[in-house]
């Protein structure tokens, strides 16, 4: 058959698509505005099937008009994905527009991004990685407080203040957990639905779920995007990036999976079958991702006697901070049948120092909070409490008690905690478990009289050492800024402001109880430090990887007086 007669077809189902999409937008999200004038149940559904319908044209077009071996993953993945529309429909319309209209938008992006422009936009982004990554997260922050402001999100059918909305995108997308609204009684199952995804995405990493996208659909991936996602998850082996993008999203699966089943048995005992469900997948997802929103308005804190909802959300949190390349190297290890057994010198500074970090942090709040907020609790809610606050206070954002209680000496703990966060290529932030490590070291080196950096019968690299410090030096800075510009617009005090600032820019989610108190100036600079929070220091270290050709150049070397 002519090509002309193969493209002509396709171009009007691309056209029809597009203009389907915006319908199905409005559809789906101006119900108030629709229902005046039509039935919007009627209109609902008719919308639903102009999309099956579509995709089913669009199957049969790939099939015909194209080679089936070089487009199969793009009809395999079209047919799963209409298999799941139906599905949807048969539960209710608007979740199958909803579903399919995420198909449709990521198709329009790779569209504009691999083909629009002559691929320029493609190259533009892969010459550059760190402000791709910027721009990602921008992205998905931006289409994340579209969807929150829209009336379908609220539980009242009213447009969310931007705001407001941004601050709720940013939260979940940078994965920190700090509200300005109760997530469970604010917005409607399509909002918390959008905020689980935006968890997700900002959990695994965008760039890793848009090339795995990519991948699927049969798009190569240049060396310079390989060199950003082993950067962007740790992984410094020559490993497929296939391979690696395969193991994240089957690690992620299976623990947040395990997590739902443990999450479930406890919720199940005081809600219905289906909101057990709901609410345990929910959580574990959240605490996998280190994000720390909570569908309770006490968030934890009803379930500070339960053993079982205490381990099992402290143990997500703990996985999704070591990071996957810790997570993969201890599966290879643990089932490999290899009679050596070794660990990388990355994995075991995060195992020590991730172990380290939060028995010291559950001694002190221990024995910190003894007469404070856990006055008059039994020996096994102190452990317990102990136990998860010192989990989540390093990048999750749960509690089981009140933050806003805590003694001057617990704050002081929780804001150390906090700016160290979890560690590379996690789910978390802050500014790293290694960055600590390796200060600390330098600390220990120095005392010892010592120019190398050992551990672990290895040396570290000095440069290791120099990023370090740079990378504390800017932290401190942008939380020092933030914090004095938040002194003269807040009437809070200075400890609070301090621990919402931290824990804003350690993607953390922990609040005094000042979040939603703060003037839209104030929540715009805690939306501005989530965002630096969670893409500072991975872009800082891509920028170390693109760094230009300096000359080679040696200036005399002269001493300056120290301390």
């Amino acid at each position: 058959m002519p090509d002309s007669y193969q493209k002509a077809p396709l171009r009007h189902v691309e056209l029809i698509a597009y203009l389907l999409a915006a319908w199905s937008f409005v559809v789906l999200f101006l119900e108030p505005i629709i229902g005046v004038f039509l039935n919007y149940r009627s209109l609902e559904l008719a919308t639903a099937l102009a999309n099956l319908l579509l995709l089913m044209f669009t199957i049969l077009n790939h099939v015909l008009f194209k080679d089936f071996k070089r487009d199969g993953k793009v009809i395999i993945f079209d047919v799963i994905m209409l298999l799941m529309g139906a599905l949807l429909l048969a539960f209710q319309a608007k979740f199958a527009i909803f579903f399919l209209l995420i198909r449709q938008t990521y198709f329009i992006i790779q569209y504009v991004i691999f083909k629009a422009f002559e691929g320029r936009f493609l190259k533009l982004l892969s010459g550059n990685p760190p402000v791709s990554l910027m721009l990602s997260f921008v992205a998905v922050i931006i289409f994340g407080t579209v969807l929150l402001m829209l009336p379908a999100a609220s539980v009242k059918g009213q447009v969310t203040h931007f705001l407001d909305a941004l601050f709720t995108a940013t939260s979940a997308t940078c994965v920190t957990g700090l509200v300005v609204v109760d997530t469970g009684t604010y917005f409607t199952l399509f909002g918390q639905i959008v905020i689980l995804l935006l968890i997700q995405i900002g959990g695994l990493g965008i760039m890793t779920i848009s090339t795995a996208f990519a991948l699927m659909l049969g798009q190569r991936i240049t060396l310079k995007l390989e060199n950003v996602m082993h950067n962007m998850v740790g992984e410094h082996q020559v490993v497929s990036v296939f391979k690696l993008l395969q193991s994240i999203v089957l690690v992620t699966a299976f623990i947040e999976a395990i997590g739902a089943v443990f999450l479930y048995v406890s919720f199940a005992k005081v809600l219905p079958t289906s909101q057990a469900i709901y609410n345990a997948i929910f959580h574990s997802v959240s605490a996998f991702c280190n994000a720390g929103f909570a569908l309770w308005s006490d968030n934890m804190m009803s379930f500070v006697d339960s053993p079982v909802v205490n381990l099992t959300i402290t143990f997500l949190i703990i996985l999704g901070g070591l990071g996957f390349t810790v997570l993969i190297e201890l599966y290879k290890n643990v089932f490999s049948n290899a009679k050596v057994k070794k660990l990388t010198l990355h994995t075991k500074i995060v195992l020590a120092s991730s172990a380290g970090l939060t028995i010291l942090g559950f001694i002190i709040l221990f024995l910190a909070e003894y007469h404070a907020s856990m006055e008059g609790f039994t020996l096994s809610r102190r452990l317990l409490g102990s136990w998860f606050q010192s989990v989540t206070m390093r990048t999750a954002g749960f509690n089981t008690i009140d933050i806003g209680r805590f003694s001057s000496a617990s704050v002081l703990v929780a804001l150390a905690l906090m700016f160290i966060g979890a560690s590379p290529g996690s789910t978390g932030g802050g500014v790293k478990t290694t960055t600590f490590s390796v200060l600390l070291l330098s600390v220990v080196a120095m005392l010892r009289g010592k120019r190398n950096l050992t551990v672990f019968n290895r040396k570290i690299a000095t440069s290791n050492a120099k990023e370090a410090t740079t990378l504390i030096t800017i932290a401190a800075m942008i939380v020092f800024g933030i914090v004095f510009f938040l002194m003269m617009l807040e009437p809070f005090t200075f400890e609070q402001i301090l621990f919402e600032s931290i824990s804003a820019f350690g993607t953390v989610g922990l609040s005094m109880g000042i979040t939603s108190s703060l003037s839209y100036p104030g929540k715009a600079m805690i939306t501005l430090l989530m965002y630096i929070g969670r893409i500072g220091p991975l872009t800082m270290i891509y920028a170390f990887s693109m760094r230009t050709r300096q000359p080679n150049i040696n200036y005399a070397e002269e001493k300056i007086a120290i301390g």
